[in-house]
């Protein structure tokens, strides 16, 4: 016969992960710290929080060990704990859009998609595919991320040039190759937004499916430092 407080035990432990990320800040910062390790003002600055709130918030993620800290001079960096740490946020997004009915109406608000059929207009490439234009020399592959998350771990070869720079950096990407665009995952609005601002300057540009979480957890290729 089982020990029903031994089972209870194992599923309190359990919960200790689910209430960690059980909040749409917590879930902001893990969204953020997949991209790469940040301090606490970086991440606050970020997500638009008060210094002290994001500490409260990350305190609670690393009691469930699912960030770790490194201290640097008066500096603390936070990062996720491991790959399953991210790998848990992506599962957790795919079962919210595949059995919460506002989920894709809110992923449609968020990215801007108000026509039905903008989504689908919006032509995309996936690893494979980019990998093979990129390697024949058929297109610039663009990162739009904040120059941190492109220095902590980037598509090799890719141009960095962050979202809000892009209009006054045209003329740095060639005018006669197609641009594919990426940003921090297939949730994320910089990619869509930089495409958007490319077709209308007149040049062709498609976006990667999905964004840097999701190449990193398929263990595509990734180089690291500055532009």
């Amino acid at each position: 016969m089982h020990d029903r407080a031994a089972k209870t035990a194992l599923f309190e432990q359990f919960a200790q992960v689910g209430k960690a990320i059980g909040s749409p800040t917590r879930l902001e910062l893990v969204d953020l710290l997949a991209q790469g390790e940040r301090t606490v003002e970086a991440l606050a600055a970020a997500a638009y929080l008060a210094v002290s709130t994001t500490s409260a918030h990350l305190q609670t993620l690393k009691h469930a060990r699912l960030v770790t800290t490194r201290r640097e001079g008066t500096r603390i960096y936070y990062a996720l704990a491991g790959d399953d740490v991210a790998g848990l946020y992506v599962q957790l997004r795919a079962v919210a859009q595949s059995r919460l009915a506002g989920t894709e109406a809110a992923r449609r608000a968020y990215l801007g998609l108000v026509d039905e059929n903008e989504d689908s207009a919006v032509e995309e490439v996936g690893h494979g595919e980019l990998l093979r234009r990129a390697r024949a020399g058929e297109v610039v592959v663009l990162d739009v991320r904040p120059t941190p998350e492109f220095a902590a771990g980037h598509i090799p070869g890719a141009v960095s040039i962050p979202i809000d720079e892009l209009p006054g950096r045209l003329a740095e990407l060639p005018s006669h190759v197609e641009i594919v665009a990426y940003c921090r995952g297939a949730y994320c609005v910089f990619a869509y937004d930089a495409v958007r601002l490319l077709a209308a300057r007149g040049r062709r540009a498609v976006r990667l499916a999905d964004g840097m979480l999701e190449w990193r957890l398929a263990e595509r290729p990734v180089a690291t430092g500055a532009a």
